[in-house]
């Protein structure tokens, strides 16, 4: 196990945890809800949890830029190298806004292209999915941590997870023609990653836009319970890209 690794993904949960807290307080309130330039939904939530989540990686990696999702929105992009953090302070604000519960903070570490540790907390369904290179993978509810690792797809055909507020229905039906599936759900936000990671789904599918914060901390939780992210061409997905933007992918177990 890499020591200094477990102690950084350690510091990264506290952080996941008191930024969730914030992100509770204002669940439970009336909040408003605001468009941004890209006509996508905001609240109180997100920026609470950002400004607490820049100021607490400044404080613990002063030397390691970070991309975040309000700031990049606002077109405050800081200059990169080989290491920089992603976060999405609130992923899933739609789910948030429906008070569905499938809502996530995220925060993930990005050495070379490859998300090397990541912290997916769903502070309302309280589960907190965590992981990193060297670490393993596991989840915690009610306080208790239990590894979880990708599965084997069944003989019974594949366990799909996908968006529930983004899903192209044709897209989706046209790429599982040709595959054997036992059964369909969706879920929102990067839980999804995380349930293909914990062995509760084989296959998830995103046949849509997305941003590399909005799937970096998930990935990177996949990787350490032995799954991985492609492109539809095959190829394994890399981050800082120019525009941040991901291409179509999926995410698959064994």
């Amino acid at each position: 196990m890499n020591a200094s690794m477990t102690v950084l993904l350690e510091d990264v949960i506290d952080i996941a945890r008191e930024a969730g807290e914030l992100v509770m307080q204002v669940y439970r309130s009336d909040f408003e809800v605001r468009g941004k330039l890209d006509a996508s939904p905001v609240t109180e939530a997100d920026e609470r949890a950002e400004a607490l989540i820049l100021l607490a990686l400044a404080a613990l990696t002063p030397h390691i830029p970070v991309i975040s999702e309000e700031a990049a929105t606002a077109g405050q992009v800081p200059e990169i190298g080989q290491r920089f953090w992603l976060v999405d302070p609130l992923d899933g604000t739609r789910e948030f806004i429906h008070r569905n519960g499938e809502f996530t903070v995220n925060i993930a570490l990005i050495d070379n292209g490859e998300p090397v540790l990541g912290v997916v907390l769903a502070p309302a369904l309280e589960r907190l999915f965590a992981g990193g290179r060297g670490c393993g993978a596991f989840i915690e509810r009610a306080g208790q941590r239990q590894p979880i690792e990708c599965r084997a797809v069944s003989e019974e055909g594949l366990d799909i997870v996908a968006s529930r507020s983004h899903g192209d229905a044709e897209a989706l039906e046209k790429f599982l023609e040709r595959r054997k599936v036992r059964s369909l759900k969706n879920a929102g936000s990067s839980l999804k990653i995380c349930l293909v990671a914990a062995g509760e789904a084989d296959l998830y599918p995103r046949l849509g836009r997305t941003m590399e914060w909005d799937i970096a901390a998930g990935h990177a939780v996949l990787l350490a319970a032995g799954g991985e992210i492609c492109t539809l061409a095959g190829d394994v997905l890399r981050y800082g890209k120019a525009g941040l933007d991901n291409p179509h992918f999926y995410a698959r177990g064994l």
